[in-house]
């Protein structure tokens, strides 16, 4: 079975590179690993002691963050080595500060793992969530190098549990310990045979409950908003931007935030031309405007905003529920704002858990989404008891990264 998995990472490889003739993200997927195993080689001091965690994109990256730092801040003799599977989290953390030696993922083949952990030599091994690479678990396991799943969740319908996936079920039961986020996890790997988990929650909740003390101000922002009614939409995708601007031309009274989760020239035009009656902006032109609460709309154009902005904000959109599923809704949930966001969340906990609190609200259609953001706007009451619900939960939840690093360090 591992045969028919190497030969299926290979075709993988190379359906990569042909997908990079035409899109710049394969590329750089590709061109970040180019000569990687070299380079990796020529970094590595050997007298240092290193811990490596893998993430498999930027969400993965926020999720790993809190444990990262504890550790890094705690452990000063350690070296953290960071790895990426995508450019959309190497390229925009590449210089992350408490990491020593930031890559892409070497590709999961076993000469390639060979070199790479021979190089690195960690002294444990962090995988954060759903990125399980089977030659990497094997070899950490041969070599008895401690690996760890750190916020994992399952699900009854994933291939491990079935089947087809009984070989891959095998290769998770040589991973040291999983710290899952909720019991329904726990059970299933318990029933599968592996009792090496705990509960430990999301440290998600412990990166977001952060984004407070450390939140950035935006003076422009804040000057554009101007005290009115604001809607901030988050990781927006296009049928997230075509219900919320059929919103806005129905309820053109309120000043409305857009930061999409593609910030390319051509959406940021199209964005434009969706709501081409009004006055809209595009937040890297503000410093040169001097009356921005003139403006009715702005798009935020640049990255690494998002999670400060939505304090200027009575009421949060997530996108992402209308494809794969929805963004990161805590960010907007520690600030205390009701959050809305489409149908496809329901491998999301948090989403919904903050629904049955009434924190939140998934919708299906636009009447729907209109509906919830009235009753909102139009009542007082309602709109600060739903973002009181969303911020107490958040702070109800700020406790697994805390218990993953005493588990791991016998504390």
């Amino acid at each position: 079975m591992r045969v028919l998995y190497n030969i299926f990472i290979a075709l993988y490889i190379f359906a990569a590179q042909i997908i990079a003739l035409g899109s710049p993200k394969a590329k750089l997927w590709i061109k970040g690993r180019r000569g990687l195993l070299k380079k990796i080689r020529s970094q590595m001091h050997p007298d240092e002691k290193r811990i490596w965690f893998h993430c498999a994109s930027l969400g993965e990256f926020e999720q790993g963050r809190p444990l990262m730092e504890r550790i890094k801040q705690r452990h000063p003799e350690y070296k953290i080595v960071l790895t990426f599977f995508s450019p959309s989290g190497y390229e925009i953390r590449k210089n992350y500060e408490y990491a020593d030696y930031i890559y892409y993922l070497p590709y999961d083949l076993p000469l390639h793992v060979k070199h790479f952990l021979n190089a690195v030599n960690p002294e444990m091994i962090f995988f954060i969530k759903y990125d399980f690479w089977f030659n990497y678990i094997h070899q950490a396991h041969q070599r008895g190098i401690p690996f760890y799943s750190v916020s994992c969740i399952f699900r009854p319908d994933q291939i491990y549990f079935r089947r087809a996936g009984k070989w891959m079920l095998q290769q998770l039961k040589q991973i040291t310990r999983f710290y899952v986020q909720d019991q329904t996890s726990l059970q299933l790997l318990q029933q599968h045979q592996i009792p090496q988990a705990e509960i430990a929650g999301d440290t998600r909740f412990d990166r977001v409950s952060d984004i407070i003390r450390q939140s950035q101000k935006f003076p422009d922002i804040e000057h554009f908003c101007n005290h009115q009614f604001t809607l901030i939409c988050g990781s927006t995708w296009l049928p997230d931007e075509m219900l919320i601007a059929k919103l806005f031309h129905q309820h053109p009274d309120i000043k409305l935030i857009i930061a999409p989760h593609e910030i390319e020239e051509q959406h940021i035009y199209e964005l434009e031309h969706m709501f081409m009656k009004y006055k809209v902006l595009r937040y890297t032109q503000s410093a040169s405007v001097l009356q921005l609460e003139e403006y009715n709309i702005m798009i935020i154009d640049t990255i690494g905003m998002l999670s400060s902005i939505y304090y200027y904000g009575n009421i949060a959109y997530v996108g992402g529920g209308f494809g794969k599923g929805i963004h990161n809704i805590l960010e907007a949930a520690t600030y205390g704002k009701p959050i809305l966001f489409g149908p496809k969340y329901h491998k999301f906990k948090e989403a919904a858990d903050l629904i049955q609190l009434q924190g939140a609200c998934s919708f299906n259609k636009y009447q729907d989404l209109e509906k919830q953001f009235l009753l909102w706007k139009n009542n007082q009451s309602a709109l600060i008891q739903a973002g009181e619900i969303a911020a107490r939960y958040v702070r109800q939840n700020t406790k697994a990264a805390e218990l993953i690093y005493n588990s791991v360090f016998n504390c």
